[in-house]
């Protein structure tokens, strides 16, 4: 669609007129030449062909770099180079004008944006940080400072080693690909300054350009893309979290070498290490994205931890457990002992092995054991008693010849049961103390061995 010069009186510079904050007296006079018949509503080569629009970038700093909000903020000097043969004077080439930038409103300008920007403002300290130099072949040259917090989708599956590719990317808002073409002035060297940044928790690993299209319901449009890869620096996590994670679970083991008998010191131990730990969980998620969606390698990390710490003050739990029962019934043979050698009326200590935990006291076998010792290997009975009163005095069950308790056959149903129970008996408590000094340490390596083996190689 062509339109009029003399409709568009606004864009049109006459020579005697203002030109919004501008009249000749204030131009140079080779920009009032330049003026002369200028509209700056129509882009260069107007029904002739695309403009072709060279950029490049300084990327002066990246300020912050976000995990919540998934952006980073970044302070960007943007240079754009076009041919507007409106603009051409006398010259050998190189001769350029710089003007003042306010004088951008009397020009075309591209209308290049940046399409995952959140918030972006322009620098006007102490004037507004804009450069026009145009030179005598036409070439404008435009210059921006622009401060911008720009999305970036990161993948935080192994934070804290993961590795994020952020872009910039550049398209024109109103003119498609057949008013403008974009492309980088000079390929990768196009962009300067990231081989020099230092951020805090990343290092700038690579980047490079690529010229793509923008695809939209109103047409395709040209758009330059800056690709660059973050490394995020790991030593700081491993000082805040892996260590200290580390070192309370090895606090956790020290419980295993401290008697059973001190309860509270173990349960101490045992009971600070899991609050401990919990308080390092929560504080290690406070500064990372709230999605569910996301089970980082810290929080497999952190909770390999605590699946440790948590086992060490089960393994008291049980140990104890072990322990009591295990005294318990030690306790309770040394009575049923007693109270049978009394209504025996024998003065011999029955051994204490003939009975085991968790099994049916059989006394009478127990005494047969004891008379065919004192005999020589002779048989002995021993003195005829009431079975229904040495089990009224004694509450056990005398067991008689032919396998019958108190006149009652032993199911074999019973028989299995009372040999299982005296297979999964603990016969010393202590060995389980004895057994997790070594199991739990190894147990923890090999499964750091994988963790690190898995975020690191793969």
């Amino acid at each position: 669609m062509l339109f009029h010069p003399l409709s568009l009186t606004s864009g049109c510079m006459f020579p005697g007129q203002h030109w919004g904050e501008w009249n000749d007296s204030q131009l140079h006079p080779t920009i009032q030449k330049l003026m002369k018949g200028y509209n700056k509503y129509l882009r260069p080569n107007f029904n002739e062909g695309p403009v072709e629009i060279g950029m490049s970038l300084d990327i002066a700093s990246i300020d912050a770099i976000s995990e919540i909000n998934m952006d980073y903020t970044a302070t960007i000097f943007l240079r754009q180079r076009w041919r507007d043969s409106r603009l051409v004077f006398p010259g050998n080439g190189n001769e350029s004008v710089s003007v003042d930038g306010r004088l951008v409103s009397l020009l075309w300008i591209p209308d290049t944006f940046i399409p995952d920007s959140k918030r972006s403002f322009l620098h006007d300290v102490t004037v507004e940080n804009r450069l026009i130099r145009i030179f005598s072949n036409g070439t404008v040259l435009y210059a921006l400072r622009i401060t911008a917090t720009i999305a970036c989708n990161m993948d935080l599956t192994k934070y804290p080693m993961d590795r994020q590719v952020c872009t910039l990317q550049l398209e024109s808002w109103g003119y498609n690909l057949q008013d403008v073409v974009f492309y980088w002035t000079r390929g990768n060297d196009s962009v300067k300054g990231l081989d020099t940044l230092r951020l805090a928790q990343y290092s700038i690993e690579s980047y490079y350009t690529s010229v793509s299209e923008a695809v939209y319901e109103t047409g395709n449009y040209p758009k330059l893309v800056l690709h660059f890869a973050l490394r995020r620096n790991v030593l700081f996590f491993i000082l805040e979290t892996y260590v200290p994670s580390t070192l309370l679970v090895v606090l956790s083991w020290v419980s295993f070498w401290i008697s059973q008998s001190s309860v509270p010191a173990r349960t101490c131990i045992g009971v600070t290490t899991v609050l401990t730990m919990t308080t390092l969980m929560m504080g290690a998620r406070t500064s990372l994205p709230n999605a569910n969606c996301f089970i980082k390698a810290i929080d497999v990390y952190l909770g390999i931890c605590f699946t440790f710490i948590f086992g060490a003050l089960l393994e008291y739990a049980c140990a104890h457990f072990c322990t009591m029962q295990h005294q318990t019934l030690e306790e309770l043979q040394r009575d049923l002992l007693r109270d049978f050698r009394e209504s025996n009326g024998s003065g011999s200590i029955l051994p204490a092995r003939c009975i085991q935990p968790q099994q049916p006291v059989e006394i009478a076998s127990c005494a047969d054991e004891e008379d065919e010792r004192e005999d020589g290997g002779r048989t002995r009975h021993p003195k005829a008693k009431s079975p229904d009163v040495a089990s009224h005095q004694t509450g056990l069950k005398v067991r008689r010849p032919g396998g019958c308790v108190d006149g009652r056959c032993m199911s074999s149903v019973r028989q299995a049961s009372r040999t299982v129970a005296h297979v999964f008996s603990v016969e010393n408590p202590h060995n389980i103390d004895r057994h997790s000094r070594s199991v739990f340490p190894l147990a923890f390596l090999f499964v750091n061995v994988l963790y690190w083996l898995y975020y690191l190689c793969l």
